[in-house]
Formats: C-alpha cells, sequence, structure tokens
C-alpha cells in the first residue's frame, strides 16, 4: 500500500492490537464549526471512554441530545457545581457562516460547559481524506 492507504492501516492496525481498554469507532464531521482543522465530511477515528486533555478533539452530547465535535479547551464548573468541560469550534462564527452554517456555532459560549459524562469519545486521527493523527493544540482563548 502506498499513500493515505498505507496510514490508514497503520491505524487500524493500532486499533486492533487494542484488547482491551477503550473501545474505539468512527464519526463524520457535520458542518464548518471546526474549520480548518476539519472540514465536513470527514471520518474521525475516535477513542471512547478516554480522559480528554486541553487542546483535544472530542465528541460530545450537549443537552437537548446534540452531538457535536469540538475542541475541549478547560475545566469548568458547571451551573450546578459540578465538573465540566468548556467546549469551542476551531472556527469563529463568521468563518463558520462564510463555509455556510446557518446560524452560530454550537458551542459551550451558547450551551454552558458539558458534563464529564456527556464527552463521550476522544477523536485520535482523521481516517478520511486525508489520513493524520489529530494532536492537541492549545484552544482559542476561552470566552
Amino acid at each position: 500500500m502506498t499513500g493515505h492507504g498505507h496510514v490508514v492501516a497503520r491505524l487500524l492496525r493500532m486499533v486492533q492490537r487494542q484488547n482491551r481498554g477503550p473501545r474505539w469507532g468512527t464519526a463524520r464531521v457535520d458542518g464548518p464549526s471546526m474549520l480548518p482543522t476539519l472540514c465536513p465530511g470527514d471520518l474521525l477515528l475516535l477513542r471512547y471512554g478516554a480522559r480528554p486533555r486541553p487542546g483535544a478533539v472530542v465528541v460530545a452530547r450537549f443537552g437537548g441530545g446534540v452531538v457535536v465535535v469540538k475542541r475541549a479547551v478547560e475545566r469548568r464548573t458547571r451551573f450546578d457545581g459540578s465538573p465540566g468541560w468548556w467546549l469551542r469550534g476551531d472556527a469563529t462564527d463568521e468563518e463558520a457562516a462564510a463555509a455556510g452554517a446557518v446560524g452560530p456555532v454550537v458551542d459551550s459560549r451558547r450551551r454552558g460547559p458539558v458534563a464529564d459524562e456527556e464527552v463521550l469519545a476522544v477523536a485520535t486521527a482523521r481516517l478520511w481524506p486525508r489520513p493524520r493523527r489529530l494532536v492537541r493544540r492549545a484552544p482559542r482563548a476561552p470566552e
């Protein structure tokens, strides 16, 4: 194998070697809120049960059941006093609108911190269309 197929095969072998521990899965990005890091249609490799760290890309559930792909910015106290994660899209509202989004980016600026148990998975790699590992990076300053 050459090119992207080789990278995907290596990532899949890495997952197959995991005999225990967290479960693995995939998710497809829907919407422009993570531009330029991730584009609509990107296929992500997820590690369920992994503990997020600041700067990681995660899949989480906001109240009302909305499942999103966002960047974990920092730990914050939720309205009920419990700990949670402040999540942000990489794109600004203006960048997302320019890419076709209708309305503002849905993240913690509008929904508040997300409970730990609602952070469902950590994205470890993009499998398609350009396979690569996702590295943690410093998110934009929280608001």
